[in-house]
């Protein structure tokens, strides 16, 4: 395993800017009180990209932002008041997220383009859709006072859209691949 060529504080920086630039995206309001945003596409990509280490970085970074008031997630919002609402279970799940996608694409096959594409796909559905949502739905259960059953059922209305996310972090993980064969996905260098 070579060193890590790219400086590692600005790799972490460009991918909380990102989940930023993806909450400049209006949002879809649903009455469950969780909107539809692409941030959780920021959240797979910082795994695949960056590992479980920088994901989590880079995710922590954006919420920390978030939390002293910066209006950064999708629709405007920010501040402390974010992490008392419905959707606060998905934005605390966000660095867990980030962190199981990063550690699961360090352990999947990388040793080509169309391996990694698929591997991401794999890895951000395990760690930036499954985990990202089952925290959702905890959060749904304690904040929202919704009972198990309809937190699970409610959250399927993203799972679609999620699977659409899980694809485009798999094909922008083959360009990478492509593009810049020595990029340590997962954080590792592909082969």
């Amino acid at each position: 395993m070579t060193p890590l060529r790219y400086p590692s504080l600005a790799l972490v920086s460009l991918f909380a800017a990102l989940l930023a630039v993806f909450g400049l995206i209006p949002k879809i309001d649903l009455p469950l009180g969780v909107p539809i945003t692409l941030q959780t596409l920021g959240v797979m990509l910082a795994g695949c990209l960056l590992g479980a280490r920088r994901g989590l970085q880079a995710v922590l970074l954006f919420l920390v932002a978030v939390a002293i008031g910066l209006p950064l997630l999708s629709g405007g919002r920010g501040g402390l008041g974010v992490f008392m609402a419905p959707s606060s279970g998905y934005l605390l799940g966000w660095p867990l997220g980030a962190l199981v996608t990063g550690w699961l694409m360090g352990r999947l096959p990388t040793g080509s383009a169309r391996k990694a594409a698929f591997s991401a796909f794999v890895a951000s559905a395990l760690g930036g859709l499954l985990v990202v949502h089952v925290c959702g739905v905890v959060g749904l259960v304690m904040i929202a006072s919704l009972g198990w059953t309809q937190a699970v059922l409610g959250t399927l209305v993203f799972v679609p859209g999620d699977l659409i996310k899980c694809a485009m972090t798999a094909f922008v993980t083959h360009t990478v691949a492509r593009g810049l064969p020595d990029w340590p996905l997962g954080g590792r260098v592909v082969r």
